[in-house]
């Protein structure tokens, strides 16, 4: 019987910083390109309404099962599947990459997004007992 490796993208007491080469000066709301929304939009739209309600494991995995019109049924397994394989994590999310938002993840690892405009932004920056890891940039040096 092989126990299979569950990844995850959870960080506690982090914030994921803008990346450095980030062609905006705050916090952008993604626009919509389509009727279907994007992943960006999905994401962007369940941290605004629910900050510091989601883990970046839960909140991942709700848009990957919304997007698949997964029923609540299928959820446990389509979840194990889904974190069988390592995922791309809010490094490479395009709130902190393109759209000007950090993710602070707090103690028990839930997120909640703040423009880098912001104070809060600001305050997570220079909290010394707030671990600090920058977006992936959009480009290479």
């Amino acid at each position: 019987m092989s126990i299979e490796k569950i990844h995850t993208t959870n960080y506690f007491n982090t914030l994921i910083e803008v990346a450095e080469d980030t062609k905006v000066s705050h916090g952008t709301k993604p626009p919509s390109k389509s009727d279907r929304k994007t992943i960006a939009e999905m994401q962007y739209e369940l941290l605004m309404d629910n900050p510091y309600k989601f883990t970046s494991d839960d909140l991942f995995f709700k848009v990957f099962a919304d997007r698949k019109d997964l029923t609540h049924e299928e959820y446990q397994q389509a979840r194990e599947q889904f974190f069988s394989k390592g995922q791309p994590c809010f490094r490479s999310s395009p709130l902190t990459k393109t759209y000007g938002f950090g993710v602070h993840s707090d103690k028990d690892g839930k997120v909640a997004i703040f423009g880098m405009e912001t104070q809060q932004y600001e305050k997570f920056q220079g909290d010394p007992n707030v671990k600090k890891v920058k977006a992936m940039r959009s480009s290479k040096k």
